[in-house]
């Protein structure tokens, strides 16, 4: 072999040498960053327990007794769904737009990947559903400030996939994209997505609707339904026309999906929007009292918003909803006519104050709100904090037929919702206790405080069926038995008063005499003074406590009249003891509550003590029965509502069923209350404005019969015309043994009345 070709041999080697080290060095970083990405040298990567447990902030849900959503809390509004509740369109939809060849690569899509590096991105880019899901899950998109950053990210990205591609099946992959995935308009995860967009669950939705959402995963925020609906609807035909070209569609149905509108209908979910908005409030503050007594099992506390926990209460979707409905078809209306009437009164919406008066109470309402508080507290003066509520700015105030956009002083807004005469309804079943319908008032967001629980006021008249039943249950008096009505003193020594008592009928009619429930039926006042004469105030009390209210009662005989401020809470749990055989079940708006896992973390029941003898308690019933039939609460039976002014004409309520129901107006028509019975639902109406000088001028338009009696006779007729309810239409249960006679035609004039001896009686 000669020099040269051995020198040539030589030169040959090395460039092999040198050829393999280069080949040996690209490799070496080529695959550095992943290295480095894995061992976490490029910033956070998961680990395997990570991976197991991917950590969401996952929405507690509130879930009726009908087995739908009435609410979350949440700092996210997620509630995850299974891949069985994922529809086969969604799937189709999103695969055929984001990642065509899905089920077939391993988290990396090399194909994709280099078309959108040779295109520079123009032509899409090369992520998949995979990566999507770990840029979702496992770390936050860092500043794109330079490429390095950039390039850090991706290769995170690749890593975080393959890992996720070997820890899960490519249905939970989808599974977890579509649960993480934020649609905005406090959509977070495809289930909330479905529910405020299109007011369904994944499974129902239509392969246009699918086509929408998986649009959106381009750029919520640019894609978004509410405010670029074209936009959107063009993004959907494209996701459309995908999934023609990847053969999931015929060109027939895509060419016919493309012609439907969007088809919002929209269910927005924040705190202030859906159906039982005040019980929901109610339901937070309980639970935050709860998780202080219940810690997981580490020592630490759930989070009411990140854990999502599972809250199963008592309350019925449908009925809520019916209740809703009522209360605003009624109040609505009311409202118009109270309007109206304000416009003779000089100091609307207020009677029986001074003007020194008005500026007292309005300047208490200053000093309570949100504008003066948050004044205060940024230190700024009182005289500068009162010159703000001077100030017109730009708001949107309540109306009936919706929110409006204005400019008006603060003091000026203060002073329009005191005009608005509010309400609260609450329905429960006397056997079980449970809480069926809450509503709190006529509109969350702009009327916070609570009718129901959180509010008290006085009952008027509906008290009055608490001192029938302590002297039927006491002295076994007959509805039949008779009473004088005739004026009647109680002395002020007598109970430690500082004067005589001496009540007047509402009429001021007198004469005569009356049955006990021609008394009630027409709620005379000096009947059922003589009664808690009879028997004493203490044991009056005595018995509406172990009913159920828990508010202090004073023990004078005016408490006979309604006197005394109670809740519609303690109200309709005291009425249903009526309905289920003298005894008491309290209330009940929990059944279970159970971790994220389905694991049971607590269940309720109800607790029960019996009140009234089964006897007493049904002749109770009777009583009442007999003030829808002939009394303040007949209106029930009637065709048609003639009430003033049109209030509730056209309303036909035609009630034949058995209703125990009291009607009550507070003095000068500050409140109006019915309270009414069927024998599986107790249900009560409170109406009045926030000041009890908010009222109307008289007690025609005032009493309860006219402010309360309309919206339990229309939430009535909902539920009665829903089969599914089974709310009932039977007459109430009459005891085997009954000893107290309840036919008045079977008792002579020669029958001795037990009262000319209870008369003799001295207490």
């Amino acid at each position: 072999m000669t020099k040269k070709e051995t020198t040539n041999q030589s030169d040959f080697k090395k460039y092999i040498k040198w050829f393999w080290r280069i080949i040996g060095i690209g490799f070496f970083l080529a695959i550095l960053p992943f290295f480095l990405a894995s061992v976490g040298a490029l910033g956070f990567m998961p680990t395997f327990e990570d991976l197991e447990n991917p950590e969401n902030n996952l929405a507690t849900e509130v879930i009726s007794s009908d087995g739908k959503t009435l609410g979350k809390y949440a700092y996210e509004n997620r509630t995850p769904v299974k891949y069985k509740d994922i529809p086969q369109n969604l799937v189709e939809a999103l695969v055929a737009t984001e990642d065509e060849r899905f089920y077939s690569h391993s988290g990396i899509d090399f194909k994709s990947t280099a078309r959108a590096i040779l295109s520079m991105g123009s032509k899409g880019g090369g992520s998949t559903i995979t990566q999507q899901l770990a840029k979702l899950t496992f770390h936050k998109r860092e500043p794109n400030t330079n490429t390095f950053q950039k390039l850090k990210q991706k290769f995170k990205e690749y890593v975080i996939s393959i890992r996720l591609e070997r820890q899960y099946t490519k249905s939970e992959i989808l599974t977890m994209y579509l649960n993480k995935y934020d649609f905005l308009n406090q959509a977070v995860g495809i289930r909330s997505a479905s529910r405020i967009y299109f007011g369904k669950e994944p499974k129902e939705l239509s392969q246009d609707e699918s086509a929408m959402l998986v649009g959106m995963l381009k750029n919520s925020s640019l894609f978004n339904p509410i405010r670029r609906p074209e936009m959107v609807k063009q993004r959907r035909n494209v996701v459309l026309k995908q999934m023609e070209k990847n053969e999931f569609i015929t060109t027939k149905v895509k060419d016919s999906l493309q012609q439907l509108d969007l088809g919002l209908d929209l269910h927005r979910e924040g705190h202030s929007d859906g159906y039982a908005t005040y019980f929901r409030e109610y339901l937070r503050d309980f639970m935050k009292k709860w998780i202080k007594e219940n810690p997981k099992p580490d020592g630490t506390n759930y989070n009411l918003h990140r854990d999502g926990l599972k809250i199963y209460v008592t309350l019925d979707s449908r009925m809520q909803k019916y209740a809703e409905e009522a209360m605003q078809e009624h109040m609505s209306n009311l409202q118009r006519v109270f309007f109206k009437e304000q416009k003779r009164n000089r100091l609307a919406p207020f009677y029986e104050l001074d003007k020194d008066q008005v500026k007292t109470t309005m300047d208490q309402a200053m000093k309570r709100s949100n504008r003066w508080k948050r004044m205060k507290k940024a230190g700024k003066s009182e005289k500068e904090i009162r010159e703000s509520f001077k100030k017109k700015t730009e708001m949107s105030i309540f109306s009936w037929k919706g929110d409006i956009d204005t400019i008006m002083t603060p003091y000026d807004s203060i002073k329009y919702y005191k005009h608005f005469l509010r309400a609260g309804l609450m329905a429960m079943e006397p056997q079980t206790g449970h809480v069926k319908a809450w509503v709190g008032g006529i509109d969350y967001k702009h009327f916070q405080f609570d009718a129901v629980k959180q509010q008290k006021r006085q009952v008027g008249s509906t008290f009055k069926p608490f001192v029938y039943a302590t002297a039927i249950n006491q002295l076994k008096l007959s509805p039949c038995d008779s009473f004088p009505n005739t004026p009647y003193t109680i002395p002020k020594d007598k109970y430690g008063m500082p004067e005589d008592w001496s009540p007047k009928n509402a009429t001021e009619k007198y004469g005569g005499m009356m049955t006990l429930k021609q008394a009630l039926a027409t709620s005379t006042n000096v009947v059922t003074a003589r009664l808690i004469d009879m028997v004493n105030p203490s044991t009056v009390v005595r018995l509406a406590q172990s009913s159920g209210i828990k508010s202090e009662i004073p023990e004078v005989p005016a408490i006979a009249l309604g006197s005394v401020d109670l809740s519609l809470f303690e109200m309709v749990g005291a009425y249903s003891t009526f309905a289920n055989k003298g005894l008491r079940v309290d209330q009940m708006v929990i059944t279970s509550i159970e971790d994220k896992n389905g694991t049971i973390l607590e269940q309720f029941t109800p607790k029960t003590d019996e009140v009234l003898s089964e006897e007493s308690a049904y002749v109770v019933l009777n009583l009442l029965e007999g003030v829808t039939k002939s009394g303040s609460g007949v209106r029930l039976r009637s065709k048609w509502g003639s009430y003033p002014d049109k209030v509730v004409t056209g309303y036909p309520y035609e009630f034949t069923n058995a209703i125990a129901g009291k009607t009550g107006t507070t003095q000068n028509q500050s409140d109006g209350w019915f309270m009414g019975i069927v024998p599986n639902l107790a249900t009560g109406v409170w109406v009045g404005g926030e000041d009890r000088a908010t009222h109307f001028a008289g007690i025609t338009k005032g009493q309860g019969g006219t402010m309360a009696l309309p919206i339990w006779a229309l939430f009535y007729q909902k539920c009665y015309a829903d089969k599914n309810l089974n709310v009932s239409k039977a007459d109430f249960e009459k005891p085997e043994d009954l000893s107290i006679e309840l036919d008045c035609t079977k008792i002579t004039d020669n029958d001795e009345n037990p009262l000319d001896e209870e008369e003799e009686i001295e207490f």
